[in-house]
């Protein structure tokens, strides 16, 4: 699902301004791992345009700005979660700063929520901090699509991603008394008349899903009957009482009503299975439906090589630690810790499907 929290109201606007081009970016040399180092931007005028429309709280601000790049990097440290407190952005944020103080990795790490947009506000504001090592922002699935879907003056990768962190999966879901007992039956029923056989999901990421998953199972996905939840908790009450047939829904959401009985899994949305789940995936079932809602993290341009290469050793040290390991899992998070080239490549990767996906809703 969305990384927006679960009682968020429909996708805010894309926030305005003038277009920013995507920078060059330079690798630091090192012999196990690359990290982007884009061109160094004076950011004081954007920073200050975005202020005054509100885009960021005074306090916020304030406690954003007063370090300097120079500093030491494990003395204070900000997470941004480009969402309010409640989504999946905020628990990798609250659940790294945790890690953080208990370990001392960094003395003080503190959590800012800066909402809107899909999350481009809170990448448009990083973006501004240019030269500021004592912030980095958490992203993923949702915040790269928001840039497609809000058409954003600043790019996904314009705020230098330094790693994925973990990936969550959805579960395709119907009630436990419908009559579609496998993945296959439903899908039959959605060719026969997508129309009458509304679906739903807890965000865009979710609607996302279920347009490949159509697609792949030969329905033109401007065609799907797709009714909007605001969260999980929405997606199952929508099951229950009628309003949709079936969804897709991040698996943290849904699986305690799974395990209950409430809800029916016909399929993980995943390469693999995972441990404790015994559902067949949509590559089992025939169906290279594999689009997953990973979190990532991000620093601001303009930093130097050092401080690109000390701000990911924080971030690894963190998801190494047995608090964070005990997160993934009672998340029911999938590591998948990727750098450097192969995070490169990843990105481009998920940029093309995404778009992909978007035109095939007619997006």
């Amino acid at each position: 699902m969305d990384d927006t929290p679960r009682t968020s109201s429909a996708p805010p606007q894309p926030p305005t301004g003038q277009s920013t081009a995507a920078q060059p970016t330079r690798r630091a040399a090192q012999p196990t791992r690359r990290t982007a180092q884009p061109t160094r931007r004076t950011a004081l005028g954007v920073l200050g345009g975005l202020v005054a429309a509100g885009a960021i709280g005074t306090a916020a601000y304030g406690s954003i700005s007063s370090a300097s790049s120079g500093g030491d990097l494990r003395g204070a440290l900000n997470l941004i979660a480009p969402a309010a407190a409640g989504g999946g952005w905020d628990a990798v944020a609250r659940e790294m700063q945790a890690a953080q103080r208990e370990n001392s990795i960094v003395r003080n790490p503190q959590v800012l929520n800066q909402p809107g947009a899909g999350g481009t506000i809170a990448l448009s504001n990083v973006h501004a901090l240019a030269g500021h090592a004592d912030t980095l922002l958490i992203g993923g699935t949702g915040l790269l699509a928001a840039t497609i879907q809000f058409a954003s003056a600043v790019a996904f990768t314009d705020v230098p991603p330094l790693a994925t962190l973990v990936e969550e999966y959805d579960a395709i879901i119907v009630p436990q008394d419908s009559p579609h007992r496998d993945l296959e039956s439903l899908l039959n029923a959605w060719r026969a008349d997508p129309h009458a056989l509304p679906v739903s999901g807890g965000g865009s990421f979710d609607q996302l899903v279920l347009t490949d998953l159509a697609v792949k199972a030969g329905i033109p996905g401007a065609e799907l009957n797709y009714i909007s939840s605001d969260g999980g908790g929405e997606v199952v009450a929508a099951l229950m009482n009628g309003t949709v047939q079936a969804a897709a829904s991040g698996l943290p959401d849904t699986r305690d009503q799974i395990e209950s009985g409430r809800l029916r899994a016909l399929a993980l949305v995943a390469k693999e299975r995972i441990d404790g789940f015994d559902v067949p995936t949509t590559v089992e079932l025939g169906y290279d439906v594999t689009l997953s809602n990973w979190r990532s993290i991000s620093a601001p341009p303009g930093l130097t090589d050092a401080e690109y290469e000390e701000l990911r050793a924080i971030v690894l040290e963190t998801i190494e630690t047995p608090e964070w390991a005990e997160a993934v899992e009672r998340f029911s998070w999938a590591e998948n810790v990727q750098t450097g080239g192969e995070l490169d490549r990843f990105l481009a990767d998920q940029d093309q499907r995404i778009r992909t996906l978007f035109e095939e809703m007619g997006a």
